[in-house]
């Protein structure tokens, strides 16, 4: 019981921290792409305007209590909100609950900036670099002590990842004459390098290609247009495929 109990208290823990960073990542979301502060000014319905209240800033909770909608206005609150406060619970509950101290963190720390990662994409086609160059830092510095990935494996992994994908999109736009691969998704590539080492790569890749496909083919069979110029959030199936990556990689390994 008492080994149950000593990985519960920190999973909950985990969770609730997760919750309450999700709060603001989801305010990021919101706030960042229409040029609005996140650290300045209350938080406030999309719709109506409307200055949220304590209850309202329960995360996971005030949407529910409120039904998904705003007290107000009964405008539909946005799902990006839920979904990151979710995410993030899951995420820090998972990293804290499995893992020491420290490397839970570390760990929750990364899971939080790519699902915030995955949504920017899937949103807006946009990887911020205040994101994703963070995300590469924290794991060739801070991760040298935690990852299982040796330091060179790590560091030869950030060149590989944003080295390869900078040679495509630049090599398309040479004999294109247009951009078909942003160079946030080559940082992203590099930054997942610096935490998994290069070994991982390829797996993170296919993975990525394979659920970009097969979205393309989800759009075309729910009768969306699909043409050359259709643009697929590879960086939001990058992101997804870090923990499917980890997984199969530990069930390999064991």
């Amino acid at each position: 019981m008492t080994g149950v109990a000593g990985a519960v208290v920190p999973a909950l823990a985990g969770a609730g921290l997760g919750a309450i960073i999700g709060s603001f990542l989801g305010a990021i979301v919101m706030r960042w792409p229409r040029g609005e502060s996140v650290m300045k000014g209350r938080s406030y319905c999309d719709a109506c305007g409307r200055t949220l209240g304590v209850v309202d800033l329960i995360p996971l909770f005030g949407a529910l209590i409120q039904r998904g909608r705003c007290r107000r206005c009964g405008a539909r609150i946005d799902p990006a909100h839920m979904l990151m406060e979710a995410g993030c619970a899951l995420i820090g509950g998972v990293a804290l609950g499995t893992l020491p101290l420290l490397a839970g963190l570390l760990v929750a720390m990364g899971g939080w900036l790519l699902l915030t990662l995955a949504i920017f994409d899937a949103r807006h086609f946009w990887l911020p670099d205040l994101l994703t160059l963070p995300l590469a830092v924290i794991g060739l510095t801070i991760g040298d002590w935690i990852l299982p990935a040796p330091f060179w494996d790590r560091a030869t992994g950030a060149a590989l990842g944003y080295g390869l994908l900078f040679a495509l999109a630049w090599g398309y736009r040479r004999f294109r004459g247009r951009d078909g691969l942003g160079l946030g998704d080559a940082k992203l590539l590099g930054a997942i390098g610096a935490w998994m080492g290069w070994q991982a790569l390829p797996l993170v890749l296919l993975l990525a290609s394979s659920a970009g496909l097969l979205w393309v083919l989800i759009q075309a069979l729910r009768g969306r247009a699909v043409e050359r110029g259709t643009r697929v959030p590879l960086g939001t199936f990058l992101c997804c495929a870090v923990p499917a990556a980890m997984v199969a990689g530990h069930l390999l390994g064991s």
